[in-house]
């Protein structure tokens, strides 16, 4: 009796600390993921002025990565799926950390397009073979604290990327790159070393076959198809938010690029806040109520975004954004995190990859529909802040559309 108790507490011990280190690569490689997001928002105002590019021409340098990404959601999850996890995730993290090197030394237009672009197909596959990951790692009334736990690396990645990324960028953009790629070469080290190799089932669930789901059944899945569309309007409110605020402050207030980063930085950690809550959240005060969450989330970020290009002070819009990077990114880590409760493993990867192809087509659309709006306007940002408001109303008015029963 007492060996099976000190063999029993061995291998929870053994899963405790497997259960860490696949949250310390994972974590590690998101963080870099979300810092590359941020990052560019920040580098594209010196390269703007360097080679005259305008509002639309920047928009589409920003844009041209969210392409890549859509892209390859779905061969993403589908490949998460048929290979496991980890080959996916090394895979991403390497294509990444070579482009992520490549734009430091770029000088074209054509060129700046087509890095952006390599670079969103190695983003496409971190999402949905994290989720994967997660699936395969850990119970599943465990998956959404990790996951949202997980989804923290939002914040900072984004802290990263205004506070480390921003001044490295204020010296020299291209620096700022080099910079990146070396800090993606550790995440690729981490999760090669850290995460597991095999996922050891326990003997009882290994004497079930796992049940086969055709991809065509995933792909025209109510459910599925409904959160891609959500997605779609979550994220361009989301990424234009995250592409376009340096620009606005800096114009707006005349801010230093190491000022519009210090009250960027503010976002970051309330991203973070705001993405380890919403798992509490959702566990403790709202089972069950995820379109609740996220509508609230959505009312709260569309009030900010709003009053932001409605006022003229620095310390007022510095509480704005705070509130914007927190409600924003509750809301799709509330989205993102859904599908670990309501589909079953064996199809995590591929429907997290169709859903946040939606996701990533959002942040595709955003920044170029922004910078159209805002060159058509003259430079004012008023519609295009006002665009990115009604999005994601309409996205959380849209989250009860989906059945969960």
């Amino acid at each position: 009796m007492i060996k099976l108790a000190k063999e029993s507490l061995e291998l929870n011990n053994q899963k405790s600390n497997a259960g860490m280190k696949t949250i310390i690569a994972l974590m590690a490689g998101y963080s870099m993921v979300y810092m590359d997001k941020n990052m560019v928002s920040t580098a594209i105002i010196p390269i703007a002025k360097e080679f005259n590019f305008t509002t639309s021409q920047t928009g589409m340098i920003m844009s041209m990565f969210f392409l890549a990404y859509t892209l390859m959601q779905i061969p993403g999850g589908w490949l998460a799926d048929k290979i496991g996890a980890k080959k996916v995730l090394l895979l991403s993290l390497g294509i990444i950390c070579f482009f992520s090197y490549a734009f430091g030394f770029v000088s074209s237009l054509m060129l700046f397009f087509a890095i952006r672009f390599g670079a969103g197909i190695g983003h496409g596959g971190y999402p949905a073979s994290c989720s994967k990951a997660v699936a395969e790692n850990f119970d599943k009334e465990k998956r959404v604290m990790v996951q949202s736990g997980i989804m923290t690396t939002s914040g900072i990645g984004g802290l990263l990327a205004f506070v480390l990324g921003a001044n490295v960028i204020a010296i020299n953009w291209r620096y700022g790159y080099i910079l990146l790629g070396t800090m993606f070469l550790i995440a690729f080290l981490l999760v090669l070393f850290l995460l597991p190799n095999e996922v050891k089932k326990p003997v009882e669930e290994t004497k079930v076959e796992p049940e086969k789901v055709p991809f065509t059944q995933v792909i025209t899945n109510r459910n599925v198809l409904l959160l891609f569309v959500i997605m779609i309007l979550l994220n361009i409110t989301y990424y234009g938010a995250m592409s376009w605020l340096p620009s606005y402050l800096t114009k707006t207030y005349q801010l230093s690029l190491g000022a519009a980063g210090g009250i960027l930085a503010v976002n970051a950690i309330s991203q973070v806040i705001g993405s380890f809550m919403t798992g509490i959240i959702l566990s403790k005060w709202f089972e069950g109520k995820q379109k609740e969450f996220i509508l609230i989330c959505s009312i709260i970020s569309a009030i900010c975004i709003y009053t932001l290009v409605n006022i003229n002070s620095v310390v007022f819009s510095l509480v704005l954004v705070a509130l914007i990077g927190m409600t924003t990114i509750s809301a799709f880590t509330a989205t993102f995190t859904w599908p670990q409760k309501i589909f079953k493993q064996e199809i995590i990867g591929s429907s997290v990859g169709i859903i946040n192809t939606g996701g990533t087509f959002g942040g595709f659309l955003a920044p170029i529909i922004i910078g159209s709006i805002v060159q058509s306007a003259g430079g004012d940002f008023t519609n295009g802040f006002i665009f990115l408001a009604i999005s994601i109303l309409i996205g959380g008015f849209g989250t009860f559309t989906v059945k969960t029963k």
